[in-house]
């Protein structure tokens, strides 16, 4: 293998976030504007060949990791294709996708099949009109149908993503928690991010989620554990049962100091930071190993050590210029 890819801080980079479309079929608050949304033509976005050219460069560096994002990955057609071609990358070990599941329930069997390891599937609330708003337009049982099927194909393990937002669905833990007693499904709790244009919603939406650890002692003993090396959660286990809880505090106590993920835009550009505006532009150079993997270094030789979120939520001053896309445009 040739020499990996390690930032200016020593963090070795193994895991690359592909965000496939910039499309969606829901509107969640907290990642989309309702209306007014600006896509990308389809000529801008990143074909199969040249997603897979990408991977193909990197996997000698030492990607080994790939989670394909949006949007919403599922609107992208033939995904099944592209899962298997990224599957047969000599070094590639593992392939995750983010879904908001609604599609996932026609399709889990065929992903399966293809290569796909394993789903996340964003679910934040369980209450079908609660769900419906905070979705814009969503229908929770299709949803749950997904988690099912994905259950059936073997898609493990399943995390179930709950973005906490304060007066909005922090009602729901306790249900959230009970999801894991009898069945081995892993709800991560998230920590709402000021990333895109969600100025003073993020600012009155935001909550500690501490208040999911109250709410889990006024009912259940539990304890910590040490589940699954795939991502940043603090893992936690009800006493007795089958799955996990886990807190995701990007915010206010951030995992920048083991970072080890890239993201790839819908459009073609790196980010190195999820929060940060840095951005290059890798397409022009798809199809030359060598140009691509430079362009890689490249970004992650401006990569911070840390993101300014927390600064920005108490209303201090930042050192750089924060990313205005929405979530939805750089998958997460």
């Amino acid at each position: 293998m040739q020499a990996g890819l390690v930032d200016p801080f020593g963090r070795v980079h193994d895991y690359l976030r592909i965000s496939v479309t910039d499309r969606c079929n829901l509107r969640c608050v907290y990642c989309m504007p309702e209306e007014g949304m600006q896509f990308e033509p389809p000529d801008q976005i990143m074909t199969h060949e040249e997603i897979v050219s990408v991977v193909q460069a990197l996997a000698p560096l030492g990607i080994r990791k790939l989670r394909l994002t949006g949007g919403e990955p599922l609107v992208r057609k033939g995904l099944d294709g592209l899962i298997s071609r990224l599957s047969e990358i000599p070094g590639i070990e593992d392939i995750a996708m983010t879904t908001n599941g609604i599609y996932l329930a026609a399709c889990a069997d065929r992903l399966k099949e293809a290569g796909l390891t394993r789903v996340n599937i964003s679910l934040d609330s369980l209450q079908p009109e609660r769900f419906t708003r905070i979705t814009r337009g969503g229908k929770l049982k299709r949803v749950l149908d997904g988690v099912r099927a994905s259950q059936k194909a073997g898609l493990q393990p399943i995390k179930l993503n709950v973005v906490l937002m304060k007066d909005v669905n922090d009602d729901e833990v306790e249900d959230f928690l009970r999801l894991t007693l009898d069945e081995e499904i892993h709800v991560r709790f998230i920590e709402y991010m000021p990333i895109g244009e969600s100025g003073e919603a993020w600012k009155s939406g935001f909550m500690s989620l501490q208040h999911v650890l109250d709410t889990c002692e006024n009912s259940w003993n539990y304890t910590s554990c040490d589940v699954y090396s795939h991502g940043p959660a603090d893992s936690y286990r009800i006493e007795g049962a089958a799955g996990t809880f886990g807190l995701i505090h990007p915010v206010s106590s951030h995992f920048c100091g083991t970072c080890n993920r890239l993201r790839l835009t819908a459009d073609g550009n790196i980010k190195p930071c999820l929060y940060w505006s840095d951005e290059f532009n890798v397409r022009p150079h798809v199809g030359n190993a060598s140009a691509v993997q430079a362009m890689f270094l490249r970004a992650l030789g401006v990569k911070p050590e840390t993101h300014d979120m927390l600064k920005a939520l108490n209303g201090e001053e930042i050192r750089g210029i924060p990313s205005l896309r929405h979530m939805s445009q750089i998958g997460g």
